[in-house]
């Protein structure tokens, strides 16, 4: 299918280019764990010609005079010319012919800034965005906040007052940081370093309970198979940091042999990783490189632990024949005038594939096909979309899962992400796309945005993701002709932010004055999946 074909299909099927509006919002940390800066000025939308979607078409009758009852012909029906619908139509086709499409890891080797007359996969346009090593929001952009010193939560009134300490120092880094560089920056938060050092320790409790419940050599020896533990996106270390001082105080017949793997994608995240932890914990090792290029199998049993990591993961956008359900994949299209524009093709990614196949495999029906009577109902309406709302599929996510059981068999995964967020663009699944701009967050309403300035992160179905994380499990077992363990295999346990502090937390130490329990009450929006 030529490009020229391509951009016609996006006009048949009345996709137009999404408008870059903005809202002002205040920063409330019980929701938000990012905060962005403005990028560049917007330009206005380009006006289209009005069009109908039915044309009336009345025919004669050729025996009375009279004229017969005037019919309806669908706009799907008629050949469309694209000058119908744009005057700079068959320009923009041929600037799509001569587009080439690149991969986020292309634009790694090649390029040191971001380019234009290119054409990206959504989800290598918001990947390259995300990581890329010279331009990209983690790379040049993000800090994440972190107290000096831990809360004193028992001398704290209540969770108002833990807000406004916590906003108070937000308000002083930015000011620090707006006044000492033109550079904007951007600041956010998560619940490892909010809740420090008492939600690492929870994780670390979590572990040893597993570790020692399931893990304990049988054999005479009495012995334990050493401790090993795998961190994704690490971030300031906080995490690590907690975890290992508590196995140093509190176990220290685990911590003696224990291993702490860091894989982080970031170079300046992995240096200061490097610089400010490791001295202390000699058995640490930091592994500066992507989840996703990991390509050696580790054998023995270990711990993977990804904390608020898979909301940064890259998704595709599809939309589907509101008729026959078909699906279009999206890519974004980044034009010479710096405009950015999304397209439309049939699906034939393999990524994209596979992960359709692997969802109708687990009997889930996307949101978007649910009603088809309702569908076809609203098809012939006058004026009525013959596409759905875009579906954002966690592509990437699946791809993690892929790595995970290939090259970590026996792994243990804690996993824990947000699984609703406010303010997310139109559409199914979809993001949260934000900046900063003079200490308020300011939200957008595309994922077109200029890259590297704004954070691009996403819910996650946590059902749905358990029941992909099983089978692509129960598909390697396959694979690997390991059908005697396969029965002993069990599903992930999924649990809120609550039920997993109330089993794990040291809940006293958290407790404010009031008897409110941040550790408890905030993040409620957050999830676990442990396998």
């Amino acid at each position: 299918m030529s490009y020229k074909n391509c951009w016609q299909l996006r006009l048949r099927l009345g996709v137009q280019t999404p408008v870059h509006t903005t809202k002002s919002t205040t920063p409330r940390p019980g929701l938000f764990k990012k905060c962005t800066y403005a990028t560049h000025p917007q330009k206005d939308k380009p006006k289209l010609p009005k069009f109908e979607t039915f044309v009336k078409t009345p025919k004669k009758d050729p025996i009375k005079e009279k004229k017969a009852p005037t019919e309806f012909t669908p706009m799907s029906e008629i050949p469309i010319s694209p000058s119908f619908f744009a005057e700079d139509s068959d320009a923009r086709a041929k600037e799509a012919d001569a587009m080439q499409r690149y991969t986020a890891e292309d634009c790694r080797r090649k390029f040191s800034k971001p380019q234009r007359n290119i054409q990206m996969l959504t989800r290598e346009f918001i990947h390259d965005s995300l990581y890329h090593p010279q331009y990209g929001y983690f790379s040049k952009h993000a800090l994440i906040f972190s107290p000096d010193q831990a809360y004193d939560f028992n001398s704290i009134r209540d969770g108002a007052e833990l807000l406004s300490i916590v906003g108070e120092q937000y308000h002083e880094i930015e000011q620090e940081l707006d006044d000492v560089s033109n550079i904007p920056r951007q600041l956010w938060h998560t619940p490892t370093e909010l809740l420090k050092p008492w939600y690492g320790r929870s994780i670390a409790r979590y572990i040893v309970q597993e570790y020692r419940a399931k893990w304990t050599n049988q054999e005479s020896t009495g012995t334990h198979a050493p401790l090993i533990m795998y961190e994704v996106g690490a971030g300031n270390g906080t995490l690590m940091m907690n975890i290992m001082d508590y196995l140093c105080e509190n176990e220290p017949d685990l911590y003696v042999n224990c291993q702490y793997k860091i894989i982080e994608i970031s170079g300046k995240l992995a240096r200061q990783q490097q610089k400010q932890w490791q001295q202390k914990h000699r058995n640490v090792d930091i592994i500066n490189a992507s989840i996703f290029e990991w390509n050696k199998v580790v054998d023995e049993r270990c711990f993977f632990i990804a904390m608020e990591v898979i909301d940064n993961f890259a998704h595709d956008v599809v939309r589907y024949n509101t008729v026959t359900g078909e699906p279009y994949q999206g890519f974004a299209a980044l034009r010479r005038d710096g405009e950015f524009e999304e397209w439309l093709e049939p699906v034939n990614d393999p990524v994209i594939t596979r992960y359709l196949e692997a969802r109708e495999a687990v009997g889930y029906v996307s949101p978007c096909l649910r009603h088809p009577w309702l569908r076809q109902l609203r098809s012939k309406l006058p004026f009525a979309p013959n596409l759905t709302l875009p579906e954002y599929l966690p592509t990437r996510t699946f791809e993690f899962c892929e790595i995970l059981h290939k090259y970590f068999p026996k792994h243990h995964l804690i996993l824990s992400d947000f699984h609703r967020l406010p303010d997310t663009i139109p559409g199914y699944d979809a993001p949260v796309v934000q900046t900063r701009f003079r200490g308020s967050m300011v939200p957008c309403s595309t994922y077109l945005v200029q890259p590297g300035w704004f954070d691009i992160f996403f819910p996650t179905n946590f059902e749905l993701l358990g029941d992909i994380y099983w089978l692509v499990k129960q598909q390697q077992y396959k694979s690997n002709d390991n059908t005697d363990n396969n029965s002993s295999m069990k599903k992930p346990r999924i649990l809120g932010q609550r039920d997993f502090a109330q089993q794990h937390a040291e809940l006293k130490r958290t407790r404010t004055r009031s008897g409110e329990n941040p550790i408890l009450d905030f993040y409620e929006n957050n999830t676990f999946l442990l396998s």
